[in-house]
C-alpha cells in the first residue's frame, strides 16, 4: 500500500469548483439531485472501507484552488479528485498547479462534458490527470476514488 499517514490512513483531498456548492437545485436533469454534503458523505463511507481518509473542500474562486492544490502534498495528501467546474475548460493555472505537486490527481465530472455543449469538450487539467471519470452522477466521485486509490497500490 501506499505511504500511509498517521492513524493508517492516506488522505485525498476532493476539490469542487464553482458553482458545486448549489447542487441538489442546480439543473437537476444535468447535475441530479444529490447535493456536495451528500455527496461527501458517500466518498468519506467507501474511503473508510478503503483505508482512506477524504478531506473536502468547494471554493467559486480559483486561486483558493490553487492555493489547496499548492499545499497538499505539504499538508500530507497522497492524491486528489477535482471537479473544477466550469474551471476546467478555461484553467492554465490549475493546469500548471497539478503538475507543479505532482501528485495523482483524478479529474470528475457529474455530466459528461463531452456529450454536452462543444465549449465543454475540451479540458484544460486533463492532461495534468491520471484519469477522469464523468457522466454518472455522484456515482462518479465514488468511481474516482477507487480507481485512484488502485492507482495508488499499483505505485506503492
Amino acid at each position: 500500500m501506499a505511504a500511509r499517514k498517521k492513524g493508517g490512513s492516506r488522505r485525498v483531498l476532493v476539490l469542487q469548483g464553482p458553482n458545486l456548492q448549489l447542487l441538489g437545485t442546480r439543473e437537476p436533469s444535468i447535475y441530479g439531485r444529490e447535493t456536495l454534503a451528500d455527496i461527501h458523505a458517500r466518498l468519506e463511507a467507501r474511503g473508510r472501507e478503503l483505508g482512506v481518509a477524504i478531506d473536502g473542500f468547494q471554493s467559486n474562486h480559483e486561486g483558493d484552488l490553487l492555493d489547496r492544490i499548492g499545499a497538499a502534498g505539504k499538508d500530507g495528501f497522497v492524491g486528489l479528485l477535482l471537479n473544477a467546474g466550469a474551471y476546467t475548460h478555461t484553467s492554465l493555472a490549475l493546469y500548471d498547479a497539478l503538475k507543479a505537486v505532482a501528485l495523482p490527481c483524478v479529474e470528475v465530472h457529474l455530466s459528461n462534458p463531452e456529450g454536452r455543449e462543444a465549449y465543454r469538450h475540451a479540458s484544460m487539467i486533463a492532461p495534468a490527470c491520471v484519469g477522469k471519470v464523468s457522466g454518472f452522477g455522484g456515482d462518479s466521485y465514488v468511481l474516482a476514488l477507487e480507481g485512484l486509490v488502485r492507482f495508488l497500490d499499483r505505485k506503492a
